[in-house]
């Protein structure tokens, strides 16, 4: 898995789980994924060491893989969003679309 398929489940995974984290973890998380800070950034907003931060980092990437491993949400997400671009794919017929529409706003 390259980095910007890291960045990516990470952020997926953040969109379903990220309120399981403590407020720390969360916001570690989002500044360095989604913010793109480098962990000595953060480190000096938070006033700890670099390394504190790449503990909490990994701690709670642990976690979030945890939860997944459990739940499944984001595995089941990607499943019904294939699905949805398979049955567009073989059938026109417009009497379906407002059903997958449907179904893609459950996500």
């Amino acid at each position: 898995m390259d980095d910007f398929e890291k960045t990516l489940r990470i952020n997926l995974l953040l969109d379903f789980y990220g309120n399981l984290l403590t407020d720390k973890q969360l916001e570690a998380l989002q500044l360095y994924f989604r913010e793109d800070l480098s962990l000595q950034e953060i480190a000096s907003i938070h006033q700890v060491s670099r390394n504190a931060v790449y503990d909490t980092i990994q701690k709670a990437i642990k976690l979030l893989e945890t939860y997944e491993s459990k739940l499944q949400l984001l595995t089941k997400f990607e499943k019904r969003k294939e699905i949805i671009l398979r049955i567009r794919e073989v059938n026109s017929d417009e009497r379906i679309e407002p059903y997958l529409k449907e179904l893609e706003q459950l996500d």
